[in-house]
């Protein structure tokens, strides 16, 4: 399937594969792994670049029942898609995002007293009780309720929670990609604390990496985002999680190069020896990072080459003098997918799993599969 709305019989120099059974599979996973927990799916950034139109549909026939969103207009969008499904927005409840809120049945995650001030009165001026989640900051200080107002909610909590329906307490783990991390402890520890301080409700903690840390971290649901979509949790080492992102390019053009010549812009690459470079049809307005730009790699017929020259916007070089076979003008090229991992990727580029993925840009033709492969 294949939704960019291109005219039948055009010429595809790149494209983007999305395989929904891997998805599902993933989701799966972490069923296993969280079980008994129940398993949300973050879907922000637009399914983390993959669409969320078609990934939320595909994880709700897999059994995901909750979904989280950053922004007001992206659960707006969801609702269209998930009708009945529980669609949490992360950025909380300000006060001109409360009529959408409302309207969509999105529930608000509340990240500060005003936060809470503002869903109570939207809960007494409708007449009905809402469905809030309150979050708590253990250690990440970016949002949720700071702990000087945690305590405040904590002596008044039958009056700030009233007409509310605490659907969820939660918080954010800093550097659950880090087993050793000694703060993975200390946030465990706060998370209990303020459980302890709060009226009794369901609790979350753990996403994708969070879920790997063991039975501790998991309590009531768990919200892996990135894993869904084939990053390893662990950053590095045996990835459990099957790949769903296969990034495609075809080659325009094979040539011969002498020693000593350059290759790309800036001439950032000089070569030692004559080469053969194939010249492929993507580049950094597609989400190749430029930073990977003589670091990176790509995959012929399953052979690494290396990327040879800077990444321009519409184009990636590449050295495919070591391959049996010369390449030809037309055939396939894998930047991303299981050959080249988004761990790969990323490296070479200097960034992580998240960016790579939410880059990739609205002009690489999106095919949706079923398969897992």
């Amino acid at each position: 399937m294949n939704i960019t709305g291109r005219v039948e019989g055009d010429f595809e120099a790149a494209r983007l594969t999305v395989r929904l059974g891997a998805l599902a599979d993933n989701y799966r996973t972490f069923r296993r792994l969280a079980g008994p927990a129940a398993v949300a799916a973050v879907v922000k950034a637009d399914g983390y670049g993959l669409g969320a139109q078609m990934v939320a549909p595909a994880l709700a026939s897999a059994g995901c029942d909750s979904f989280f969103v950053a922004r007001l207009a992206e659960g707006v969008s969801l609702r269209r898609h998930l009708p009945t499904a529980r669609i949490f927005v992360l950025d909380g409840a300000a006060p001109d995002a409360v009529p959408a809120l409302l309207s969509h049945n999105l529930v608000p995650v509340l990240n500060s007293l005003a936060d809470l001030a503002g869903w109570q009165a939207a809960a007494r001026a409708s007449h009905q009780t809402l469905e809030a989640v309150v979050h708590v900051d253990t250690g990440m200080s970016r949002l949720g309720l700071p702990s000087y107002e945690l305590t405040v909610l904590a002596g008044e909590a039958k009056k700030r929670l009233a007409g509310l329906n605490l659907a969820l307490v939660m918080s954010q783990l800093c550097s659950a990609d880090e087993p050793g991390a000694a703060l993975n402890r200390e946030q465990l520890s706060r998370f209990r604390t303020a459980l302890a301080m709060l009226p009794p409700a369901p609790a979350s903690l753990a996403a994708s990496a969070g879920i790997l840390l063991g039975a501790d971290y998991h309590f009531d649901l768990v919200r892996p985002g990135v894993g869904l979509y084939g990053a390893n949790p662990r950053g590095a080492g045996e990835n459990p999680m099957k790949t769903v992102a296969v990034l495609i390019g075809r080659v325009l053009q094979v040539r011969r190069i002498d020693s000593g010549d350059s290759v790309g812009y800036g001439a950032t690459f000089r070569t030692k020896k004559p080469l053969l470079v194939a010249t492929v049809a993507l580049g950094y307005a597609d989400g190749i990072v430029r930073a990977a730009s003589n670091r990176g790699q790509a995959a012929i017929g399953g052979v690494l080459v290396p990327i040879v020259g800077r990444i321009s916007m519409d184009l990636v070089t590449l050295d495919v003098s070591g391959l049996a076979t010369e390449p030809r003008a037309g055939d396939e090229v894998e930047l991303l997918g299981d050959h080249v991992s988004l761990e790969m990727l990323a490296e070479a580029g200097g960034t992580n799993a998240y960016e790579i993925l939410t880059g990739l840009a609205p002009r690489v033709p999106r095919h949706y599969s079923e398969g897992t492969r």
